[in-house]
């Protein structure tokens, strides 16, 4: 893992490197925002009107492999545009894998490889000619534990990754202050942001690197158990930022708390010993599954 202060290894996933692109390399566009939104599997709860639309990622054959091991075997599954997928399973059994596949930070571990297509909207992200900091501003990632970059304050946090990735054009204040509204925390925190970052609790700290993460303005958020390591008031205010967040983004969430997943989700996903079990709406998943590991599993008899 890279140091989150080096600047020159900062993207927009937060603390991961990209690699060096070559200065000839070609840069492959990605999907603009708009695009069709196509057949849509409907959370049961009352759903927030779409302010956004947002493309969808289609993940066909997917194989990961961690040197000789073979960690996630020929997944394929759809995740729904402005939708809230959930990852669940056992430890160990290729959720954080899988999530990791889909803006290609997989790659960046020695020894560690992916095949298979990962499309978002048309645009495979696995093509040769792609350009993998594109791919990861597009595919923005939150992870388990906030990290804040600890020698910035909590306006630098927000813009690092605008500045960093050279955007230009637009109003950084403004862009900024946008970032920490859609992340429910500029109340919070506007009257304080020349402070550190690193000074806001653990929750605060969670919804500033969301802010960091949508300030880009991805198509994808990728949150690998954004709260587990938060109380539970602080994790009520992430799942209330997410059933808002799905309204611009498509949102891809790894949990261990099944009860957060049948809060949030609007489908879920099962996995086991990196196999793809079962994927469909969340209430059917956890009230009438249709493999019986899957209702062994979210009922408590493994895992």
């Amino acid at each position: 893992m890279t140091d989150p202060t080096d600047t020159k290894t900062i993207t927009m996933t937060d603390d991961i490197t990209s690699g060096e692109t070559g200065a000839g390399a070609p840069r492959a566009s990605l999907p603009s925002r708009g695009a069709s939104l196509g057949e849509l599997a409907h959370h049961d709860g009352p759903t927030a009107p779409v302010t956004n639309a947002a493309p969808g990622i289609s993940v066909t054959g997917l194989q990961a492999y961690y040197g000789s091991g073979h960690a996630i075997k020929d997944v394929s599954i759809e995740y729904a545009p402005n939708k809230v997928t959930a990852m669940i399973g056992p430890s160990g059994s290729g959720k954080s894998t899988v999530l990791r596949c889909l803006n290609r930070m997989h790659e960046e571990i020695p020894g560690a490889r992916a095949e298979g297509k990962v499309l978002l909207d048309n645009a495979d992200i696995y093509g040769s000619s792609v350009d993998v900091v594109a791919v990861r501003r597009a595919i923005g990632m939150v992870f388990q534990k906030p990290n804040p970059f600890p020698t910035m304050s909590i306006f630098d946090n927000v813009a690092a990754g605008l500045k960093l990735n050279g955007i230009k054009g637009i109003d950084l204040k403004e862009r900024v202050e946008k970032s920490l509204r859609g992340a429910s925390l500029w109340e919070e925190v506007k009257d304080r942001l020349s402070e550190p970052g690193i000074g806001l609790s653990g929750g605060q700290q969670q919804r500033l690197c969301i802010a960091r993460t949508i300030a880009v303005e991805p198509q994808v958020i990728l949150m690998d158990e954004p709260c587990s390591a938060l109380d539970p008031i602080a994790t009520l205010k992430i799942e209330e930022l997410i059933d808002d967040l799905k309204t611009r983004f498509t949102i891809v969430i790894v949990t261990h708390n099944m009860q957060q997943a049948a809060r949030v989700a609007d489908t879920t996903a099962f996995f086991l010993a990196g196999e793809l079990i079962e994927h469909a709406p969340t209430n059917g998943v956890f009230t009438n599954p249709s493999d019986s590991r899957t209702e062994e599993y979210v009922t408590g008899k493994f895992g």
